[in-house]
């Protein structure tokens, strides 16, 4: 047993905690927390869990993972991005092009150009001929059409309305009575449309990104799952509304999760592997401020109700 996996195991006795219940509560199989006790990490899926699965225990004991990783930095296996050089020196190198080849190669960009000029010069061609043809007929056709002279049917019935007016006014005054005039229309008010709803960037540091969530009557966070990775929900004021690993294909995914933070005016979500997990605010795929990759990223969203 490591050092790492002897503090962890006495934390989880000193809590009263079974395996049984450590798995509950953080959905880790019971293997893999044994591995982690331990320290045997050869059953797990790959380095990037190990780290994943050693930070969702200690959070599950209250402990500070921060601090975990830098105490016990040696005996927590590297995470990926330290494994790339390894893997990139495995990599074969490709044969040489041979003499034949290459002067194929060298004789491909000829041929495409020349069919490529060819295409252009038969649009062209087909274009001017095409269309020439149907403008001039279209004129010759406006030329032979007879002239229509079209009456405007308004200022017919303003003279029309305007006799009848004179009309009534001479036979008013014959019989000493008013008659009311005709009230206009009322205008009807301009529709205004409902702004649409807008999540910005409002800043961008190394794993951290924020952004701001307007013009919205709700605010529900959706989480699917790719692949398999740990995620974590919460407010601002740091209240967890879910935290877990999201189940891979394999394992009959995509998995999601969906949270309802209406009545918070911001949420702060935790991904263990980014490239592989979709975050969707009211239906709407949030576009990843920086590049998604294996690694963590902390999303902050301030919500601001469209009242306000």
């Amino acid at each position: 047993m490591t050092e790492l996996g002897n503090r962890l195991k006495e934390a989880r006795l000193a809590k009263g905690l079974s395996l049984d219940d450590l798995q509950s509560m953080t959905k880790i199989q019971k293997r893999y927390l044994i591995g982690i006790e331990e320290g045997n990490y050869s059953s797990m899926p790959g380095n990037f869990y190990v780290r994943a699965f050693i930070k969702q225990y200690s959070e599950a004991l209250s402990l500070n993972p921060d601090e975990i990783f830098e105490t016990y930095k040696n005996e927590i296996p590297a995470s990926l991005n330290e494994e790339l050089p390894q893997q990139l020196s495995r990599v074969k190198t490709q044969k040489p092009v041979t003499d034949g080849n290459s002067k194929i190669f060298d004789l491909l960009p000829k041929i495409l150009i020349g069919v490529f000029v060819i295409g252009v010069i038969s649009a062209v061609y087909y274009f001017f001929s095409h269309y020439s043809g149907t403008d001039t007929k279209s004129l010759k056709n406006k030329e032979n059409d007879p002239v229509q002279l079209s009456t405007n049917e308004k200022l017919e019935k303003a003279k029309v309305n305007e006799k009848d007016n004179n009309k009534e006014k001479e036979s008013g005054k014959d019989s000493g009575k008013e008659k009311e005039t005709t009230k206009p229309e009322e205008e009807k008010p301009p529709v205004v449309e409902t702004p649409k709803q807008e999540v910005t960037v409002v800043q961008s540091s190394g794993k951290n990104s924020t952004y701001d969530l307007k013009n919205a009557d709700k605010f529900v966070v959706k989480l699917v799952s790719k692949g398999q990775t740990w995620v974590s929900i919460k407010n601002g004021k740091g209240k967890s509304f879910y935290q877990g690993t999201l189940k891979t294909l394999e394992n009959g995914g995509p998995e999601s999760q969906t949270v309802d933070l209406s009545a918070e005016s911001s949420a702060v979500i935790r991904v263990g592997n980014a490239a592989d997990t979709e975050i969707y605010v009211n239906d709407q795929l949030l576009v990843y401020a920086v590049a998604p990759t294996k690694d963590v990223q902390n999303i902050t969203i301030q919500y601001v109700p469209k009242s306000e």
